[in-house]
C-alpha cells in the first residue's frame, strides 16, 4: 500500500512538470546534448522488508553497472505521500542518475534495469524521469 502510495504522489508530481522537451538544448562547448535518466527504486520490497545495502550493491553491480559504465550516480532520498486513509507515509528510496549520449538507445538498457529489480525484489513501482541537459567532462 505504501508503495502504491509513494508512486501515486510522484506521478501526480510528474504531471506538474512542463511539457517533454523534445528539441535538444542549445549547450555551449565543450558541453554536448544529453539525456538525464532518473530512477527511483523504492526500498520496500513485496513482504514488506527491506532492501539491504548489501543487496542494492549486488543488483548495482549485476544490473546497472554493466550497462551503464560510463558512470553512474546514485543518492539516498526518501519518497513521502498520504495514503487514502489520509496517513503520511515514507519509503527509503534510492535515485539512480545516468546521463546518455547516445538516446534512444539507452532504453532497452533501462528497461532490463527496472525489470531486473522487480523480479529481484518484487517492486513494480520503479519511477523514471528523463530530460535533455548539456553535459561533458
Amino acid at each position: 500500500m505504501r508503495r502504491t502510495a509513494v508512486a501515486a504522489a510522484l506521478f501526480a508530481l510528474a504531471a506538474c512538470t512542463p511539457p517533454l522537451q523534445t528539441a535538444a538544448p542549445a549547450c555551449t562547448a565543450p558541453l554536448k546534448p544529453a539525456l538525464e535518466v532518473d530512477l527511483y527504486f523504492g526500498r520496500e520490497t513485496d513482504t514488506g522488508r527491506e532492501v539491504s545495502e548489501a543487496e542494492w550493491a549486488s543488483f548495482l553491480n549485476d544490473e546497472v553497472t554493466p550497462r551503464f559504465s560510463d558512470g553512474l550516480s546514485v543518492l539516498e532520498v526518501r519518497g513521502q505521500s498520504r495514503n487514502p486513509q489520509g496517513r503520511i507515509e515514507r519509503e527509503r528510496t534510492k535515485l539512480l542518475v545516468v546521463v546518455v549520449f547516445d538516446a534512444p538507445a539507452h532504453r532497452p538498457k533501462v528497461q532490463a534495469i527496472v525489470e531486473g529489480y522487480s523480479r529481484r525484489y518484487g517492486q513494480h513501482n520503479v519511477f523514471h524521469v528523463e530530460h535533455g541537459v548539456c553535459a561533458g567532462l
